[in-house]
């Protein structure tokens, strides 16, 4: 737990630093595969380690796996009010691995989930926002928090893969609270002006048509790979829909 509450405390600062974060997924054939938020947190650390009060000096290299931190804690959650047990429970299909080298001023982390059907898995993003409600940093503000880690996302991201066609499509679920997130990211915007979002998704067949404009592929076709702005993922994220049909 003194690692997740670390981990939580670096995500919320990494949110007034510049932060590049790849949502990765690999689909096989049958359909199943892994999906993946993954963060190179190497400018950051390189930050923190001028900071006393956020300098980290023992390397970590480890694997939390929700499924089971949830049933350790079984009895701990069940005196949480529903709403906030449900917003646990959307955890438990991840894993989390966390790598820091304070030396080599190395920090990464990867939060995933393997699937059978790609529709079993929601936004990762959002899941990962969702394990500040697990323990709040200590002597943190949540009020004062990041509107990107609030545990109350405002939008929601479904996936689908069916015959040759693959969806990434997102609603917003609260309007008013999109709206306030908007307004309480004004502050920010300076930091995170630079920072991107990439979509980098492999497939099992070669890719015939996609949706947007500026999409890069690899030289076998099958992997795709576009990059936008966070920024603008937050603001607008419906322009982020994405739809992909690969070759029979």
């Amino acid at each position: 737990m003194k690692k997740l509450k670390y981990l939580i405390l670096l995500f919320l600062v990494g949110f007034v630093a510049a932060c590049n974060f790849t949502e990765e997924i690999h689909i096989s054939n049958n359909g199943s595969g892994k999906l993946a938020i993954n963060f190179d947190g190497n400018e950051l650390m390189e930050m923190m380690s001028s900071l006393d009060s956020l300098k980290q000096d023992e390397a970590i290299d480890s694997t939390i796996v929700f499924k089971a931190l949830l049933k350790e804690k079984s009895d701990s959650i069940s005196k949480l009010p529903l709403e906030e047990q449900e917003k646990l429970r959307k955890l438990e299909p991840f894993s989390l691995h966390m790598v820091m080298k304070p030396e080599e001023q190395v920090m990464k982390f990867e939060l995933f989930s393997e699937f059978n059907d790609i529709s079993e898995v929601k936004d990762a993003f959002n899941s990962f926002q969702n394990a500040s409600a697990l323990s709040p940093p200590p002597g943190s503000n949540t009020s004062q928090a990041p509107p990107m880690g609030s545990s109350n996302p405002a939008t929601e991201v479904n996936y689908n893969f069916t015959g040759n066609k693959f969806s990434r499509t997102t609603r917003i679920i609260d309007q008013e609270l999109f709206e306030k997130s908007i307004d309480s990211m004004a502050s920010a915007e300076m930091f995170l002006s630079s920072s991107k979002y990439t979509f980098k998704y492999h497939f099992p067949r070669r890719i015939k048509n996609v949706n947007v404009e500026g999409a890069t592929f690899s030289m076998d076709g099958k992997t795709m790979i576009y990059e936008v702005s966070f920024l603008d993922m937050m603001k607008t994220p419906e322009k982020m829909d994405l739809q992909i049909e690969l070759e029979d």
